[in-house]
C-alpha cells in the first residue's frame, strides 16, 4: 500500500518529465537556437533594415549619412538607367522560365531511361552549372571577342563572315549574349530538378494511360506533367530569383555597357555604390530588387502551404 500511495504522489511529476530526458529543462532546445539566431539577425535581418535606412539618406560611404526622406526614390523612378535595368531583368526573367525550364524538362524526358551513356551524357549536360560564373562569363567573352573569337571565327569558316560582328558592342545585342551564357549554364541544373522529380512518377499510371489508348504524347501532357508540376514550381520560382540577382556574368562581360544597354538592377546597384560612391542611391535600387524579388517569394511560400494544408 505504501509502495502504491508513493507511486501515486510521484505520478504527476513522472508525467511532467514525459517526452524530454530528466535533468533537461523545456527551454534547453531554445538555448540551442541562441546562438544561429544571434548570427541570421546580425547578418541578414541586421542589413536589410540598415539597407532601408540608408535609402533615406544622402551618404558617400565616408562621411555621415545624412536623411533626406524619399528624394532617393524620386530620383530613381526619373533615372532613365533604372527603367533600362528594369527591362532588362525582363528579358532575363522571361529567358530563363522558358528556355532552361523547356530545354531542361526535355533533356531529363530523354535521359530518364536505361540508354548507354546516359550517365556520362548527364555529367556532360550538369558540368556547367558547377563552375563559376566568373569562370562562365571568361569563356563567353572570349567566344563572343570580334577578332579571333569563336564565334566569329566558326562563321567565317562557314562562309558566313558577314554576319561577324562585335557581339558585346552591340546595345541591341550584348544583353541577349549574355543572356545565352546564362542559360547554357543553367540548363543542366533545372534538367537535374526534373530528373529528381521523374523518379517519383509512378510508371504503372503511365502505362495505365496507354493501355486507354494515350499515345506518348498525351501521356506526357496528361500524366506525366501534372505530377512534375511541384517540381515546376520549384524551378520557376528558382529561375526567377536568379534571373533578378543576375550580375556576375553581366560585370565580367559587359560591365553593364555598351552606354549602360546591358545593364541589371543588381550591377546599377553596384556601380552607384562602388563606382560613383552613391551608397544611398544604391540602397534605394537594392530595396526595389528586394521588394520585386520578395513578391515571387510569397507567392512560392503560399503555393507550398496551400499544398501541405491538402496533406
Amino acid at each position: 500500500m505504501a509502495v502504491g500511495r508513493v507511486e501515486a504522489g510521484q505520478r504527476p511529476q513522472a508525467r511532467a518529465r514525459k517526452g524530454r530526458p530528466l535533468g533537461v529543462s523545456q527551454w534547453t532546445p531554445y538555448l540551442f537556437l541562441v546562438v544561429p539566431l544571434a548570427l541570421f539577425l546580425m547578418w541578414v535581418i541586421g542589413p536589410l533594415f540598415y539597407s532601408f535606412y540608408l535609402s533615406l539618406t544622402n551618404w558617400d560611404g565616408i562621411s555621415a549619412p545624412k536623411l533626406v526622406g524619399l528624394a532617393n526614390y524620386r530620383r530613381l523612378f526619373a533615372d532613365p538607367i533604372f527603367y533600362t535595368a528594369v527591362w532588362n531583368n525582363v528579358k532575363w526573367l522571361i529567358s530563363f522560365i522558358t528556355v532552361p525550364v523547356i530545354m531542361g524538362l526535355a533533356l531529363a524526358m530523354a535521359l530518364n531511361r536505361n540508354i548507354p551513356g546516359a550517365r556520362l551524357i548527364k555529367a556532360i549536360f550538369y558540368s556547367p552549372y558547377i563552375l563559376s560564373l566568373v569562370v562562365v562569363g571568361l569563356i563567353f567573352g572570349w567566344i563572343y571577342l570580334p577578332a579571333g573569337g569563336l564565334l566569329n571565327s566558326t562563321l567565317s569558316t562557314l562562309g558566313l563572315g558577314a554576319l561577324s560582328k562585335g557581339w558585346l558592342s552591340d546595345k541591341g545585342l550584348a544583353t541577349w549574349c549574355i543572356i545565352a551564357a546564362a542559360v547554357w549554364r543553367q540548363v543542366g541544373y533545372v534538367m537535374t530538378l526534373y530528373l529528381a522529380g521523374l523518379q517519383g512518377v509512378d510508371p504503372s499510371l503511365v502505362d495505365a494511360s496507354k493501355v486507354d489508348g494515350a499515345n506518348s504524347w498525351q501521356a506526357f501532357r496528361h500524366v506525366i506533367l501534372p505530377l512534375l508540376n511541384p517540381v515546376t514550381v520549384v524551378v520557376v520560382v528558382i529561375s526567377i530569383i536568379d534571373s533578378l540577382r543576375s550580375f556576375d556574368l553581366v560585370y565580367i562581360m559587359t560591365r553593364g555597357g555598351p552606354a549602360n544597354a546591358s545593364t541589371v538592377m543588381a550591377n546599377f546597384m553596384y556601380i552607384e555604390a562602388f563606382n560613383n560612391y552613391n551608397m544611398g542611391y544604391a540602397a534605394s535600387i537594392a530595396v526595389i530588387l528586394f521588394l520585386i524579388t520578395s513578391i515571387f517569394i510569397f507567392i512560392y511560400l503560399a503555393r507550398v502551404m496551400a499544398t501541405e494544408m491538402e496533406y
